[in-house]
Parts: structure tokens; sequence; C-alpha cells
């Protein structure tokens, strides 16, 4: 197979998975899936599962579950029954065996206290499936100026399997402090890497855009600035679960054969548009090395 023809191949995939993640509502059936990517309806679920490593019905019960426990652990704008039914079940406690199969937690359990560790294993084949689709060059990265800009810093400290629990402590803040999304920029700062990182050293910084005095708060937030200046930028389209791909672009390909040198502060990402307001493959995260 051609260069060319292998390109295609994966883009009609990619295809699939764009439609999966704007019709999760829908009936996705393999008639549909295989017409979406003009692929013969008797050999989709075979090439599905030796593309992505699951089956395309998998694929479509872990994204209608992670969508189903985004809403649980990160938003209050429905309760288990809107979420059930937006999941495909017509009745909550078919939802809820489900959910439990899945994460191991019932759905409200899981609202009240996410336990993160099995969650990120039961969807870690739908992660890995996603990021498969992510490519990305050097031709890709742009430079420009930050701005310094004043911030309010809630720090992870420990295992990274555990930062959804500081992110929800940090959307708490934020909603009472009236610094929702769409009012103040969100920004994540990566001191450490976590591949070579021992678990117990573990941090990083979520950040909200604002110049507001922080008052004395519960959760622990207190007032940081990310200082301004040239920043190469690397714009990821698609799960921002794990950057390690693009940032490994920006260290291992760009920035030996830009000529630049790394500035004093660390990798920090924006995050432009947000996953489930959007579908997975339509969130917007700028990955942004500071440089002399």
């Amino acid at each position: 197979m051609t260069k060319a023809a292998l390109e295609n191949y994966h883009a009609r995939m990619r295809r699939v998975l764009d439609h999966i993640d704007r019709h999760l509502d829908a009936d996705l059936d393999l008639s549909t899936l295989s017409g979406v990517a003009a692929f013969s309806k008797h050999h989709f679920h075979r090439q599905f599962g030796a593309t992505y490593g699951l089956s395309a019905h998998r694929y479509i019960q872990l994204a209608r579950m992670k969508r189903a426990s985004y809403r649980l652990a990160f938003r209050d704008d429905a309760n288990v029954t809107e979420i059930a039914s937006d999941a495909g079940y017509e009745a909550p406690d078919s939802f809820a065996r489900a959910f439990r199969d899945c994460v191991g937690q019932a759905p409200s359990a899981f609202r009240k206290s996410p336990d993160w560790e099995p969650w990120l294993a039961a969807l870690e084949p739908l992660d890995r499936a996603r990021s498969a689709n992510m490519t990305f060059s050097p031709n890709d990265v742009v430079v420009r100026d930050f701005p310094a800009t004043p911030v309010a810093v809630l720090t992870h400290r420990g295992d990274p399997a555990l930062v959804y629990e500081t992110v929800r402590r940090f959307i708490d803040w934020r909603r009472a402090a009236g610094l929702g999304r769409d009012i103040a920029a969100t920004y994540t700062i990566f001191p450490c890497d976590p591949r070579t990182t021992p678990p117990d050293a573990f941090h990083l910084d979520l950040c909200a855009a604002t110049i507001r005095p922080i008052e004395a708060n519960a959760q622990g937030v207190v007032a940081g600035m990310i200082p301004g200046g040239r920043c190469a930028v690397l714009r990821v389209i698609g799960s921002s679960e794990n950057l390690e791909r693009p940032a490994l672009l920006l260290y291992r390909d760009w920035l030996p054969s830009s000529g630049r040198e790394a500035r004093d502060f660390p990798l920090f990402c924006q995050r432009i548009s947000f996953y489930p307001d959007v579908p997975e493959h339509e969130t917007i995260t700028d990955l942004l090395l500071p440089i002399e």
C-alpha cells in the first residue's frame, strides 16, 4: 500500500470516529458507520477492530460512558435520569448497571465521589484509539508573543491519576468565584514530566486568568502569574487527555531544529474549547513552549 493510499485509508477511519463523536445520541449501527467510511459493511467491523484495537460497538459504548461520566463529575446541568437518556438508555437502572460494569461505581456514587483509577483504566482503550488518529508536524508550530497573564492557581500534588479530583475542586472554586470558562481563560502548567517523575513527586498547576484579588479559600487557590514572552505554539485539535505526543514533538523535533533556546518557565497549555461542551474531536488546546 502506498503512503497516499494508507493516508486515505486512515482518513476514512477518522471520519468514522468524528461521526461517532458528533452523533452519540443517534443510532450508530454498522451499516451507518461503514457508509461514513465508504467501506463494505461485511468487513467494516474487522477493519475497525484491526485499526483501533476494539470493536465499533465497544468504542461507542465507551464514548457514551465517558461523556456521561464527565457530566456526572464536572457538570451540574442534568440529573442521572437525563444523563441516562442521553447515553441511549431508556431506563435509569439499565444505565446504572452498564455504568457500574464499566467504571466500577453507580452513577450517583461517581457523581458524589469518583474513583478515578478504575475510571482511567476503563476508558484507556477509547483514549488510545482517539490518540492514534492524532498526527503532528514541526510545520504545525507557530511562534507568537504571549502576554503576561495574572492567574488564580490550584496546584495538584501527587499521583497523576488523581488530578481529576483537583480539577473538581478547582471547578467548585471557579463557580463560587464567578470565574467560569466563558469569563476566564483556562491554563494548565506542566512543571514536570509524568513519564519520568515518581507519582509522589508529580505536580501541575491549574490556572484561570484573573486580575481579581484571591481571597483565602478552602480549596487552596492562590494568586500567580504566567510570564509574558515568546512561545512556540502547537495547536492540538481533539482529545487532550494526554499531551505527551505533541510535547514530544516540540522538544524532540521542533526545538533542536529551530535554533531556539527554551526559556526558564515550564511548558503550559491554554484550553480553548472543552469536552463535553463540544464533541471531543472538536476540542482545541494550545500547547505553549516558552522560548528565548
